[in-house]
């Protein structure tokens, strides 16, 4: 793990949601492994690598909360923006909020705190001044200054997502201490299930993979890609 980095991200509220349970959102007990890198894609991402999630610590209670959320009730065609782009103007590329706005329930994560820890492999669009250690440099600097292409958020858009690089060597944040229980693991093992790992784009039908989530001593270890962990 030589090129690993550790990131602490915090919100107000979070929401991941399950692919079964999206109609009225409810959220994973933890954050999934695709959104952890989300958040670190946010800070810095190239062609030239990818991201790979190692393992994620919990250091907050699992609380949740019941809200109503406003949301859109459709996405803009893909097939209209494809359109669009070719003819090179926006005609027809619209989406009237106020006439398709839906109120939904949610079961979100109050106050979710983590550590993210990751590793980067390049690809094969990696270029000749492509190296390990420049996009690890990127990256930090990035990160400890704050600097984002976009605001990270805690699986929605409208829970940001804060965050603070985690220097090699320094220790991690402390856990609360309220949060040292069975649900967390602690004693033996928690089994939270099935939960998304990640959604193949380049397969037929883009489907979902998942992986059997565990938390132990509050930390929950994530499969690496192409491992038997992986369940398609």
């Amino acid at each position: 793990m030589a090129f690993g980095i550790r990131l602490h991200v915090w919100g107000q509220h979070g929401l991941f949601t399950r692919p079964e349970l999206k109609v009225e959102r409810v959220s994973y007990d933890v954050m999934t492994p695709s959104a952890a890198r989300g958040i670190l894609e946010a800070i810095h991402w190239k062609p030239a690598i990818t991201w790979v999630i190692d393992r994620i610590h919990v250091l907050e209670k699992i609380r949740f909360q019941s809200i109503r959320r406003n949301e859109v009730g459709h996405k803009a065609p893909a097939g209209t923006i494809k359109r669009a782009m070719n003819r090179g103007d926006l005609e027809g590329v619209q989406l009237l909020v106020d006439e398709d706005r839906q109120q939904r329930a949610s079961t979100v994560l109050v106050t979710p705190a983590y550590v993210i820890e990751a590793h980067f492999v390049l690809t094969a669009r990696a270029e000749p001044g492509d190296n390990e250690g420049k996009h690890l440099d990127i990256f930090n600097r990035r990160a400890a200054k704050g600097q984002c292409f976009h605001q990270p958020c805690l699986g929605t858009r409208e829970f940001a997502a804060h965050f603070a690089l985690i220097e090699p060597g320094a220790p991690l944040p402390a856990r609360n201490p309220k949060a040292q229980t069975a649900e967390l693991g602690f004693g033996a093992p928690r089994d939270l299930g099935f939960m998304l790992w990640d959604i193949d784009h380049a397969a037929p039908g883009r489907p979902s993979m998942l992986f059997r989530a565990v938390l132990q001593d509050g930390v929950m270890e994530v499969p690496q890609p192409g491992s038997a962990g992986v369940k398609r």
